[in-house]
């Protein structure tokens, strides 16, 4: 163990005798359920930090687009603007396939292990 470690581990213990954990919120209940459990350990960091950073890959902000989409087309009455949809539809779909080939991720062995669980979160 290191300093810093031999440290640390004195100052918890102090502020447990003192009962300075006592009164902290959240006390007793249950940690959040991590989000990104689904995904690698070696590339969880850098999804964190792009969602904390309000940041997700063109082809994901791509796929909520299409998924946007394709609600509005449920809900569209008007066949016009339905027509319209499909077609701005239709080139979210070009653009995220162009993506993926450009990106080559259909043929990576992670992309394939995780896509699903990816497309769930979006």
């Amino acid at each position: 163990m290191d300093l810093f470690s031999i440290l640390a581990e004195e100052r918890i213990k102090e502020a447990m005798k003192n009962k300075e954990f006592d009164n902290l919120p959240g006390k007793g209940k249950s940690l959040p359920k991590d989000d990104l459990a689904h995904v690698p350990s070696e590339l969880r960091i850098g999804y964190k930090i792009l969602k904390n950073a309000g940041m997700i890959p063109e082809e994901m902000q791509i796929k909520k687009e299409m998924l946007e989409i394709e609600d509005l087309i449920a809900c569209c009455y008007d066949e016009e603007e339905k027509e319209q949809l499909k077609r701005k539809l239709n080139e979210k779909l070009i653009r995220f396939n162009l993506l993926m080939e450009k990106r080559k991720m259909g043929q990576t062995g992670a992309f394939k292990r995780y896509q699903s669980k990816l497309n769930r979160l979006f």
